[in-house]
Order: C-alpha cells, then sequence, then structure tokens
C-alpha cells in the first residue's frame, strides 16, 4: 500500500532554513535579459510581469534543502498490508509486506468443518497434495474443499501427502478453485473452524439432520467394527459421536479420555437415540480448556448433589454421620454421571451382602439412564471379599480387568466402593496398589478404623469416627446411604438393615429400630434365616457375585422362589451346622480366667470339618452362641484356632481386639502378628511357630480387661 508522505508532503525534502537571494536582492527580478534566448511564450510574460531570478526561480529566497529522511526522498510511504509499518525497500507487489510479517506471516488451516464459504481470494491456505496429473497438482485444504494448482505454477512435482501452502487465485462458479502455490519458509499456523454457535447436549434432539458444534470432555472411546463412538459429556448431559476413518480403524487417535475437545457434526437419529455424525474433532487445550472443564465440573457437582432424606429410624449416630455419607452419595452419583466404572466391594457375608445389594439397587437404574440399557455391563461389577478386608488378591484382580477394559472399552479407571471392609491397616497394602492406578476409593464400614486409611480415601463412613461402634452395621449405613442416591428404591430395600441386623448380630438401639421398622413384613425369624441362607451361598459362590441367587434370598423377586429357596438353603445349612457342632463340641475346652470370663477354646484345625459349610469363623461363632446360652448372663469368650491364625468372638466382655493386635505383634518378636476386625469379635494371624506364646499371651490379655 503507499501514500504521499506526510512529512514532505510528496516533495520528498525538507526544508531547513532560508536567505535573502544574494543575485537578485530578493526581488525575485532579474537585472538583466538577454531578449533573444527567450520563446515567443517567455518574452509575452516578461512584458507581463517582468524577469523571474534564475537563482531563487523568483521566490526571492535561496532554501537550504535536505532529503526527507521519511521516506529516504522517495515522497512516497509504503507500509505493511499486514500490519501498516513502513517499508523501506519494496521490489513488487508480492513485497507489499514487512520483514516481521513476513516471518510471521498467516497460513490458514481449515479444519473439516470449514466448506467453501470459508475460503477467501488472495489469502494463504494449508494443503496436502492428493494427487498429481498432467495438467497439475491436486490438494486437499481439508477433507471437503480441493483445488488444483495448475502445471505452470509448479517448478518441481510434489509428492503424494506434502504439505503446501499455496494462496487462492479463483473460485469458479462450479466451486472449484484455483490456486498458486507460494513458497513462504516462515509462517505461521491459524486454525480455522467454521463459525457455529456452540449447543447443549439436550438440545441435539431439536437439531436433527443440522450441522451443530458441541463442547465437551471425552469419558469413553470404543472402537466397534465401523466406527469409533466418542462418548463425550457437556454440563447439560452425554453425546454419542461417531466418527469414521475406515472400517475398525480408530479415528482421531490422538483424542482419548478425559480430554476436552470441540466437536462439529451432523446430527442424526439412529433408532430412538440421537447420534452426531462427525466431521471435525479437536483437543481444547489452555485456557479455553480451563473454562469448559470448569463449567462440566460445576454442573456435574450440581448434578451429583445427593438426595435430602430423613433417616429411616431417628439415631444421633447417623445425624453425626450424615455429612460422610452424603459425600460418599456425591462421589457414586458423580462417577455415574461421568460415566466412570463402578466396582463394589463387599465382605461375603449377611452384612456384607446386603449392604452391598441396597447400594446396587440404587445405582444400577441410574447407570442404565446414563449409558444405555447394557450399561449395567459395562460400568458395573460387584465382586465379594472372602476376607474381611480389601486382600492383595483381590486387588490384582481389580486393577487386571480396569486395565483389560481401558484398553478393549476405552473406559476410565474405576470407583472402587468398599463396604463392610476398608477401614484397617490391613487394607492399606491394596489401596497402595489402587493408588498407582489412580482408582479412586470411598468405603463404607463398621470394623474398627484406622486413620492411616484416610489418606487413600475420597470419603468414609465408619460410626466409631462419630462415637459409634460395629452396632451399627454395613447394612445399615449402606441403605440409608442409597437412598441418598437414588430414594425410589427405599421400598425394595427397607429390609435389609435389619437383615444385616440379625446377621452381625448386631445389638443397638439402631438395630432394634429397623428390624421393628419391618415387623409388618418380616418376622425375626424370617430374618434370620435370610442372614443365614446368604452366609451360606456365599460360601458356596466363593468369588462370584451370585447376583440372582442373592436377589431371591432378599425377596427382590418372586416371593414364593425366595421363600423356596430361603427354606433349603437353610434345611442344608443347619444340617450342616448340626454335624460340625456335634464334631466339635466334645473337644471345647474350657476355663475361668482371672476377671471372671469363661474362656472357651476350640482347634478348628484338627476338631472340626475343612473345606466345607461351616467355615473356621462361622463354626466358631455357632460353637460362642451355644455357650453363650450354656453361661447365659456371664462373661464369655470363644477362640477357636488354627496352625497360624485364631477367631474371637466375645459378650459381656469389654475388649479392644485391634489394640490387642497391635500389642502382640510389639510384645512378641516374630510372631508376626496381624488382623483386626471389631472391639470384641475379630480374627488374627500370627507364624504358625509362634501360636503356642501368641495364643497364651492373647489369653492373659483377654483375662485382664474388664467385664460386664
Amino acid at each position: 500500500m503507499s501514500e504521499r508522505c506526510p512529512e514532505c508532503e510528496g516533495k520528498r525534502y525538507i526544508v531547513t532554513s532560508s536567505k535573502k537571494c544574494p543575485e537578485c536582492k530578493g526581488s525575485g527580478k532579474s537585472k538583466s535579459i538577454d531578449l533573444m534566448k527567450l520563446s515567443e511564450k517567455d518574452v509575452a510574460n516578461f512584458l507581463s510581469s517582468g524577469s523571474a531570478c534564475p537563482k531563487c526561480e523568483g521566490t526571492g529566497e535561496i532554501k537550504e534543502k535536505d532529503t526527507c529522511s521519511k521516506c529516504k526522498g522517495k515522497g512516497v510511504m509504503y507500509s505493511c498490508r499486514t500490519c501498516g509499518a513502513a517499508i523501506d525497500k519494496l521490489v513488487g507487489e508480492e513485497d507489499e509486506i514487512c520483514e516481521s510479517c513476513r516471518r510471521k506471516q498467516i497460513v490458514y488451516k481449515l479444519d473439516d468443518s470449514c466448506t467453501i464459504d470459508e475460503i477467501e481470494i488472495g489469502k494463504l491456505y494449508h494443503c496436502v497434495v492428493n494427487s498429481n496429473v498432467a495438467f497439475g497438482t491436486f490438494v486437499d485444504i481439508n477433507s471437503k474443499i480441493r483445488g488444483l494448482i495448475h502445471s505452470s505454477n509448479i517448478k518441481e512435482v510434489p509428492s503424494i501427502g506434502d504439505s503446501l501452502v499455496v494462496s487462492v487465485k479463483e473460485i469458479r462458479n462450479n466451486n472449484k478453485l484455483d490456486l498458486l502455490l507460494r513458497n513462504i519458509s516462515a509462517y505461521q499456523i491459524v486454525e480455522i473452524e467454521k463459525e457455529l454457535p456452540e449447543l447443549k447436549s439436550s438440545k441435539l434432539s431439536e437439531k436433527v439432520g443440522k450441522t451443530v458444534r458441541v463442547h465437551g470432555e471425552v469419558i469413553q472411546v470404543k472402537q466397534t467394527a465401523g466406527p469409533t463412538i466418542f462418548t463425550i459429556d457437556d454440563e447439560a448431559g452425554q453425546i454419542s459421536a461417531a466418527a469414521f476413518e475406515s472400517a475398525g480403524e480408530r479415528a482421531y487417535r490422538h483424542i482419548d479420555t478425559d480430554m476436552i475437545v470441540s466437536v462439529t457434526g451432523e446430527v442424526q437419529l439412529r433408532g430412538e437415540n440421537v447420534q452426531l455424525e462427525v466431521h471435525s474433532m479437536k483437543r481444547l487445550t489452555g485456557d479455553y480448556e480451563n473454562v469448559i472443564r470448569s463449567r462440566i465440573e460445576k454442573a456435574i457437582d450440581s448434578r451429583a448433589e445427593p438426595h435430602g432424606i430423613d433417616f429411616l429410624i431417628r439415631s444421633d449416630v447417623l445425624e453425626k454421620l450424615r455429612p460422610a455419607m452424603e459425600q460418599v452419595a456425591r462421589e457414586i452419583r458423580k462417577a455415574i454421571i461421568r460415566s466412570k466404572p463402578i466396582l463394589l466391594r463387599h465382605h461375603a457375608d449377611a452384612d456384607g451382602m446386603t449392604a452391598a445389594v441396597a447400594i446396587e439397587r440404587a445405582i444400577l437404574p441410574l447407570i442404565k439412564e446414563v449409558n444405555g440399557a447394557d450399561g449395567e455391563y459395562y460400568f458395573y461389577k460387584r465382586a465379594p471379599s472372602k476376607a474381611p478386608f480389601y486382600e492383595l488378591t483381590d486387588v490384582t484382580r481389580d486393577v487386571s480387568f480396569a486395565l483389560e477394559d481401558a484398553a478393549r472399552h476405552g473406559q476410565k479407571m474405576p470407583l472402587v466402593v468398599s463396604v463392610d471392609n476398608g477401614s484397617t491397616l490391613e487394607d492399606l497394602p491394596s489401596f497402595r496398589i489402587a493408588q498407582v492406578y489412580d482408582i479412586d476409593m470411598v468405603v463404607i464400614d463398621h470394623h474398627h478404623p484406622d486413620k492411616e486409611v484416610d489418606q487413600f480415601l475420597k470419603a468414609h463412613v465408619n460410626p466409631a469416627h462419630v462415637g459409634g461402634d460395629y452396632s451399627i452395621t454395613a447394612g445399615m449405613l449402606c441403605t440409608e446411604v442409597a437412598r441418598m442416591i437414588n430414594p425410589d428404591v427405599e421400598k425394595e430395600i427397607l429390609h435389609l438393615p435389619a437383615v444385616a441386623a440379625v446377621g452381625d448380630r448386631a445389638d443397638s438401639d439402631e438395630a432394634r429400630d429397623y428390624i421393628k421398622l419391618v415387623s409388618n413384613r418380616y418376622s425375626l425369624q424370617d430374618l434370620k434365616e435370610m442372614a443365614l441362607a446368604l452366609d451360606y451361598a456365599a460360601y458356596w459362590l466363593k468369588f462370584s457375585s451370585g447376583k440372582g441367587i442373592v436377589d431371591d434370598i432378599l425377596d427382590m423377586g418372586d416371593h414364593s422362589t425366595h421363600r423356596e429357596l430361603v427354606d433349603l438353603f437353610c434345611e442344608q445349612a443347619n444340617g450342616m451346622i448340626n454335624e460340625q457342632l456335634e464334631a466339635c463340641m466334645t473337644h471345647v475346652k474350657v476355663q475361668k480366667l482371672p476377671n471372671g470370663a469363661i474362656l472357651n477354646v476350640l482347634d478348628v484345625e484338627n476338631h472340626a470339618h475343612k473345606f466345607t459349610f461351616p467355615p473356621p469363623g462361622k463354626t466358631s461363632g455357632e460353637v460362642h452362641d451355644r455357650l453363650c446360652q450354656k453361661y447365659e448372663g456371664q462373661p464369655v469368650v470363644t477362640l477357636g484356632y488354627g496352625p497360624d491364625f485364631a477367631v474371637i468372638r466375645s459378650k459381656n466382655v469389654k475388649m479392644n481386639i485391634p489394640k490387642m493386635v497391635r500389642e502382640l505383634h510389639d510384645e512378641i518378636e516374630g510372631s508376626g502378628v496381624s488382623g483386626g476386625g471389631h472391639l470384641v469379635v475379630g480374627s488374627i494371624k500370627f507364624v504358625e511357630g509362634m501360636r503356642t506364646q501368641v495364643l497364651a499371651k492373647l489369653a492373659e490379655k483377654i483375662g485382664a480387661v474388664e467385664v460386664e
């Protein structure tokens, strides 16, 4: 671009000073003139106005002039057509740009959402060579826009796939592009996408057949035999976006879960579901990513807020636990909304199973609502733990399956919900492994807690945190949390706290209130039979969730099937318990301790049937129940032991088993003592060679505690 120099006004010089002309003495008139040398016109001028002084050209002044420094004597200023800065040297039209802009000259790169409408003549565009023909080279500006560089503009034929810079010479009537190859060594790429208003997922159904743009977080990438399906979450819900590269080939390989993306595509119906056919997808970074992510997180936090409920019973302990219970419910709801798989881990006994089923019943409808009818199979799993803690066997399985699902289905790592497990030091090794793989965990438990576990948990519910004890069981706690997650399931899970209370022999006002709550539907005997049937089924199910069988035991389906199954399981279980007790009761050794407690000791390794129901823990509990009846009203402790373990059951004895375990570990060198449980019910492990010393010291500690 050019314009007259504003400094010299196009004269090319600047007047610095002036003085009177020495020739004409300032008159501007010449003193003498040779008429013979004048033209006819000059003679006429001379006769009318006189002769001008040749020295000062009739001005009477002599001016001192300097070449204009601004335009360098050109009289014209050239400026950069990009930034407007002055240009010192101009060679041709191509050079009407300053060196600074030349180094960062803009080349536009159009994404696949752009059409011919975004093309402007004269601008520079990035393109990729598609094919070479006799009359030129075809290039792709994006997947929809193709143009031709005529052979007359090409010195060296490029290779297919090469990246080039072109300018648009002409857009013909048929939307064909004539392009010029531009050899630019340094430039700045500016990505361009079609200008479209951002649309929320909740509005997609109103735009079928239209091209739209959405922003959100990728929560799953699933490769099918055809397209790649991206599940994208924005603040209003989820979007299924199908991108096709070729059959079975992963589209947009650089896009993965947890990324914030901008997606442009056409809204289409697939059956009754809306799907976005992707035209373009790109990852958002920097400030824009932060804004979108913050917006999504805020919306998800709002949607994940637990329901405000009144507890089924009145309990000061439950009220004090409400914030922790709401936090667990919030984390579970958030995981569901974000399509994060949920792995429900529970102790394999009546309390643990009722706790898990309560949560399961609450979350499955929500998982299906978010992820479709088959969402349960991809985003949920329930698994029992044989031990009363999260074993290394458990976490190894869980991590392995989670990694396989992440690789196969593009899923996130799961949220592990541990119920009737997870509060003790025995859980720490597994928690540390889970943390390596960024697996989030929440715990609802009533075993005596150790504060060290909290650093690994996003939320932790335990009655001991607020002055309660084990008599408020996991089944009770989980039923209330389930109602916070999804209040619609209240009727079908109303009886689960009562089954849990009976199964765990809970003796508290809360337990009695939960039992009373369902007394119009189930007698105390009904509840005991359900609890026994659960324990019996858990033994034979091993590591299987046994979903259908467990549901029938808990009267979640056909009532006649429930009654028939419970009767059968109780008949078999009671028969095996009686057979076991008949074999072992005569081998129980009884002694009275210094504090007045009656200690009953049984070697379950040598004097009870192995590898059958009831297992050692259940056997010790049944022996304890019979001895409590025999010594009714007295303090009773039953100790069932094997080569490297001991199971403790007590009544009317104020023990603290977790504390005893720590003391035994410190006091008996080389014993390898570990374990825990509730304050008055638990188990201990030790090395086999130290059994005598450990059991003797344990009996001594039991004999020193207070009795009721």
